[in-house]
């Protein structure tokens, strides 16, 4: 007897699923297909029946990584909206706090997936490149005053200093927490001073 459409497109989503985590706890490069089949709960059988290798399969996940990352963001800009916040001030102190710190699984992929993607297929690394410009272009929407260029300039480099800042915090948080934590505070302070500059 055989699966369901609908049954397929769960099946799917299991796979992507078990495969985001995986690689976000232990990069791409880590995980074979074994181990991602049997978190998933299929067969290498099986996991040929949706993709037709690992590179779809990485491709697939960031995409919808990337997708569930837009929906963060815009989910944290409509929060600031509903608390009358500035939108960079709280994405900010969110972005660089420890419960991002600590949130590898569901936090922003762009960081998680930084260090694995130029070793990825063209594909995912289009995937990554449109999340980040996506991004960019949604932090320049929220920089008030000076012309779009201007905007997306301190856009770049604002969400560029926080994503370099989360990735080294997380790079010694368990080797040094201290040094982790102040990484973390100080970036965020600097970064709160710079955008209200």
């Amino acid at each position: 007897m055989g699966v369901s459409k609908q049954q397929a497109i769960e099946n799917k989503r299991a796979i992507i699923a078990a495969a985001e985590k995986l690689f976000r706890e232990r990069g791409v490069a880590a995980v074979g297909l074994a181990e991602l089949t049997k978190a998933a709960g299929f067969t290498q059988g099986g996991f040929y029946n949706h993709f037709k290798s690992k590179d779809a399969l990485v491709a697939a996940v960031m995409e919808k990584a990337m997708e569930d990352g837009a929906a963060l963001l815009v989910e944290g800009i409509q929060a600031s909206k509903a608390e009358a916040r500035d939108p960079v001030e709280r994405h900010i102190e969110w972005y660089l706090s420890h419960d991002h710190l600590a949130n590898i699984e569901a936090g922003c992929p762009l960081t998680a997936f930084a260090g694995d993607v130029r070793r990825l297929g063209k594909e995912a690394r289009q995937s990554y490149a449109h999340g980040l410009t996506w991004n960019f272009d949604q932090m320049a929407n929220l920089i008030a005053g000076d012309s779009p260029q201007e905007k997306r300039k301190k856009a770049i480099a604002l969400f560029s200093q926080m994503v370099g800042s989360l990735v080294l915090s997380r790079a010694v948080v368990d080797a040094d927490p201290a040094l982790a934590d102040e990484i973390l505070k100080d970036a965020r302070q600097q970064l709160l001073q710079a955008s209200h500059a």
